[in-house]
Formats: structure tokens, C-alpha cells, sequence
């Protein structure tokens, strides 16, 4: 099977700063989990921004499903962006759109199913994930906790091969840790990955949590610690 991430000597600026002598070596495989430690909410969405060919890789190679980000053209790189599901740790919601057409308008972009049989799947994630069904209305009508499962199911409608979680729970909402679990192991066992970036200690010190490798991302770099 293909790796579905591979980060080779990247020397990324972007992320560490133009003094910064820091290289980034990172790989998942197929069905497995990463959990990243890291305590700067902007240095990890950086991170995820490079892991989907949106941060110049510098001297080094970024590949997606094998596929490397710096050699794709625009359309390529759209399309395989919509093989990632993302949680950002600022979320963006449109307030123009109600909060049903936030969760599908990406999905939609990305696939020919009919919207239909996208919605069908979306409402059956919200209830995976605690709601009633797909939430409808405005999106500033949703609490925090409810906004954060809306998150969830954007990130894991139309089955990605890599979803990344920037602090998906945020060290706030536990009651929806065992879900988000549940979902990755489906996503596991189907043959993706995930990256869970995270700077809540009820996440980092659950040694339960099945992670494949855990790192730590901070100024200095990237470093596998388990």
C-alpha cells in the first residue's frame, strides 16, 4: 500500500524561521495514528498546512499518497486535497452559509456523489458524534461544543485517506473523545491515517490512546519521542 504521508529533509522555514537549521523526517502509513504534541496553536497549523502542499517543502520533498506536492499543478493539488479531512485549530465557518451547507460545501466541491447521499452521510456522522442529525440554521447559533462536533464531521465526511486533527477537543469537550476515537479506528481499519495535533494534557498523557508514534513540534523541530 502507499504511504499516504512522507515529509523527506524538509527544511521549512515557514514553519521554524529563516535561522532555523531544523529538518522535518515524517512518515504514516496506512492505518496509522500520529499524535503530535505541540503547545503553539499557529506553529501546528503551519505544520498541517505543509502536510497538504500549502508550505513550500524547501530543499526537501513533501508527498502526499506518494504524490509530491511541488510538482503538482494547481488542479492535481486541489484534487488531491480533497482526500484530507482537516479539523483547524481556528476553525472557519462561513456566516453566510447555514451550518449544513458549511459542513457539506467542501465535500460537494470534491466529489460527483449526488448532494443528497452526502447529506445522508453527514447526518449520520452528527449523530456518531452526539448531535440529533445534521445541524441546520445559522452557524453563530451553535454552542462551542456543538460547533466542535460540526467539526468533526466536516473532517470525516466522504471517507479522506488522511484526516488532521488540530486540537480537535481542545482540552474542553471529553465527552466527545471516545466518538472521535471510534471513527478513527474506522478510518484505520479502511486504510487512512491521521495526524492529531494536540496541546491538551488530558490527550498527550492518555498513554490509552492508540497512537502508532507520538512526537513533539516545537521551535527546535519535530522529534519522535514514542
Amino acid at each position: 500500500m502507499r504511504s499516504v504521508l512522507t515529509l523527506k529533509n524538509v527544511a521549512a522555514a515557514a514553519i521554524f524561521g529563516s535561522m532555523s537549521s531544523a529538518a522535518i523526517d515524517f512518515q504514516l502509513e496506512p492505518g496509522e495514528l500520529a499524535l503530535v504534541n505541540t503547545r503553539d496553536l499557529g506553529l501546528g497549523s503551519t505544520f498541517g498546512d505543509l502536510c497538504c502542499g500549502l508550505h513550500d517543502a524547501g530543499s526537501g520533498t513533501a508527498r502526499f499518497l506518494e504524490q509530491d506536492w511541488a510538482e503538482q499543478p494547481r488542479d492535481r493539488a486541489d484534487a488531491l486535497r480533497g482526500h484530507i479531512g482537516r479539523v483547524l485549530a481556528r476553525p472557519a465557518w462561513l456566516d453566510f452559509l447555514d451550518a449544513a451547507d458549511n459542513i457539506l460545501l467542501g465535500r460537494l466541491y470534491h466529489t460527483r456523489r449526488a448532494a443528497e447521499t452526502l447529506r445522508m452521510e453527514a447526518a449520520e456522522l452528527a449523530r456518531h458524534f452526539g448531535m440529533p442529525g445534521l445541524p441546520t440554521g445559522p452557524v453563530s447559533a451553535l454552542s462551542p461544543d456543538d460547533l466542535a462536533r460540526a467539526g468533526l464531521v466536516r473532517a470525516f465526511l466522504g471517507a479522506p485517506k488522511l484526516v488532521i486533527l488540530e486540537s480537535p477537543v481542545q482540552g474542553a469537550f471529553s465527552a466527545i473523545v471516545p466518538a472521535l476515537l471510534n471513527r478513527l479506528a474506522m478510518l484505520r481499519d479502511a486504510g487512512g491515517a491521521a495526524l492529531w495535533l494536540t496541546r491538551s494534557r488530558m490527550v498527550w498523557e492518555n498513554r490509552t490512546l492508540p497512537a502508532s508514534h507520538r512526537w513533539r513540534l516545537d521551535h527546535t523541530g519535530l522529534t519522535r519521542i514514542g
